[in-house]
């Protein structure tokens, strides 16, 4: 039986995510950006809380950890780093496994924006839950990890199924759409960007998205495309990456 997400805004631009196994009814939240948000949806749909899966340490990622784990006896399961806020029950890196019912995600190491990120990815429903890595046409910050880091954690990711549905963390995709038509003028782009545009302003989600829609839009995996438009032609690809990435960071669009 599958796995069914329960995706709902919260804070200024953060996506809860509830995520019910539903051959046992064990359901997980993927990191806790607002406690009581995702206490008031699990009250909502008559769901108990099993797993507390956290991506990374940041307080709109981690913050809510005690709080919920204190309301439902959930276990916390997530990268080290994440004892900066508050314990950890299961400690996980790349390459693990974590049970949900029947259900089973495999842990990818996805450093870069911090160093100890992961994601889960759920092969069998061909899901994944990205946190700040990936983004719909975007990528997350370097707070903590290098350009080079940060690229090969988009390969691992790129790598999965293009049909894998990509939920990422927060609603930044119109923002990240006016800086990928500054860098990119692929006309599937465009057509993307249009799309993104109107169904912001019809206030719907643009999330999830998928590998393969980010793969062939989104400016930080393309970037070793765009590196001779950029001056930099013949560069290493992470160098392409840092160089998009960079533009990202000073674009006042």
């Amino acid at each position: 039986m599958p796995l069914v997400v329960h995706q709902f805004p919260c804070l200024q631009d953060n996506y809860g995510f509830l995520a019910r196994d539903e051959a046992t009814g064990q359901t997980a939240c993927i990191d806790t950006p607002d406690a009581q948000a995702i206490l008031r949806e699990l009250d909502k749909l008559g769901w108990s809380l099993t797993l507390i899966l956290n991506t990374h340490w940041h307080p709109d990622h981690a913050g809510g950890n005690a709080e919920i784990k204190a309301a439902t006896g959930a276990v916390v399961v997530g990268p080290g780093e994440v004892e900066k806020l508050s314990p950890v029950d299961r400690e996980v890196h790349g390459g693990d496994r974590v049970q949900l019912g029947e259900t089973t995600f495999e842990v990818i190491e996805t450093g870069g924006h911090t160093l100890g990120h992961i994601a889960y990815h759920d092969a069998a429903d061909s899901m994944a839950f990205v946190g700040d890595t990936l983004f719909a046409l975007g990528c997350g910050r370097l707070f903590e990890g290098t350009p080079q880091q940060m690229w090969t954690s988009l390969q691992r990711l790129a790598a999965l199924p293009e049909a894998t549905t990509v939920y990422c963390a927060h609603e930044y995709t119109a923002a990240n759409a006016r800086f990928a038509l500054s860098v990119d003028h692929d006309p599937a782009l465009k057509a993307r960007a249009d799309q993104v545009f109107a169904a912001r302003e019809r206030g719907e989600p643009t999330v999830p998205t998928t590998i393969a829609l980010e793969k062939a839009t989104n400016p930080f995996l393309r970037a070793p495309l765009l590196a001779a438009a950029m001056g930099i032609g013949g560069a290493a690809d992470y160098e392409a990456f840092a160089a998009v990435r960079k533009a990202k960071d000073e674009f006042k669009g």
